[in-house]
């Protein structure tokens, strides 16, 4: 089998084309980035790529499966740069899917794809998919599901899949996610071992999984005789009791409104580069049941949700990265 994986380098590309190329069932991979990485792996042909304006097609001729991975998050104030890749950029990813007539297209969406929803109480992937409308990552998540609607009612012959991920962690991704969402790496080693008071806002509930075991269940998608969306994320669901009870940090209840305020003014003031609309959606949308990911994929996390949190904490802390443009330290 002859796998494309497009946004190769990222948190969790880097950690899909390492399952591809341990995979035996796999012969060859083409790994698609904006920048090359210096990485050297034995079924992996790097090729050096802009979604937004090569020429994707000559690259899927071939292809068994295509991974669409490829989102940009940054820069938060440049709606029309994230635009670029987010919407154009994936639809032409799926044209090229198309005119390749590539059978397989695995896509990456995500939790932030579904409207508002119960927190406590886990729906399936019928949930509907309107997104969080005041942030603009989930409004753009549900957009490119929609476009990829469209697109399987007109290529019949790809067999699509999507997946869910909740909030997506490693090790390695700690410099990456400090850039993101942070934009001190100073500040971020200054972290402690141990956080003995963590502000925390009043109600709010995530899930979280490794990006190791995302990237599993992208391979197993690739592989399985399936269709449709994948929810995916690990247990337990975490809250302010969770972190309390099974980390040993004692929380401090924060109203939201607070958080956010905060938040907008040290995003204005260029203090910190995360858009206070992810606490928005973060508050917002469903706990996702993983269900049919476990039955249909036979997926199964090897690590837990606390794990894969301590995991990036950890990262930040030491600004572990690896040496991948997208990952590696500024």
């Amino acid at each position: 089998m002859r796998c494309v994986v497009v946004g190769a380098t990222g948190n969790v590309g880097s950690s899909v084309i390492e399952v591809l190329n341990g995979d035996d069932r796999v012969e060859s991979i083409v790994g698609v980035a904006r920048r090359v990485p210096r990485v050297a792996l034995p079924k992996v042909e790097w090729v050096g790529a802009d979604i937004r304006r090569d020429p994707l097609t000559p690259l899927f001729d071939g292809a068994d499966a295509v991974i669409h991975l490829a989102w940009l998050i940054q820069p938060s104030k440049r709606p029309d740069v994230l635009a670029s890749v987010n919407l154009a950029g994936s639809a032409r990813v799926f044209s090229a899917v198309g005119e390749a007539a590539v059978p397989v297209l695995v896509y990456a969406s995500s939790v932030g794809t579904y409207a508002p929803g119960p927190s406590r109480q886990p729906v399936d992937e019928r949930w509907p998919t309107d997104g969080v409308r005041s942030c603009s990552y989930s409004r753009d998540k549900a957009d490119v599901e929609h476009m990829l609607n469209e697109f399987q009612r007109r290529h019949d012959h790809v067999r699509c899949v999507r997946l869910r991920p909740a909030l997506t962690f490693k090790r390695t991704a700690g410099a990456q996610i400090t850039r993101y969402f942070v934009g001190w790496p100073r500040l971020a080693r200054l972290l402690p071992r141990r956080v003995p008071v963590l502000p925390f806002p009043s109600g709010l509930t995530f899930q979280a999984v490794h990006s190791d075991d995302v990237a599993a269940a992208y391979v197993a998608a690739v592989f399985a005789d399936v269709d449709g969306a994948f929810n995916i994320a690990a247990d337990p669901q975490i809250d302010a009791g969770v972190l309390t009870d099974r980390s040993r940090i004692r929380t401090v209840p924060v109203p939201p409104r607070v958080v956010r305020a905060a938040m907008t003014a040290a995003w204005q003031a260029g203090l910190q580069p995360t858009d206070p609309s992810w606490l928005d959606m973060a508050m917002q949308v469903p706990a996702m049941d993983t269900s049919r990911a476990r039955e249909e994929l036979g997926w199964q996390p090897r690590y837990g949700a606390l794990e894969a949190v301590a995991d990036v904490v950890g990262g930040i802390r030491d600004q572990a990265a690896l040496p991948t443009p997208s990952l590696r330290r500024s």
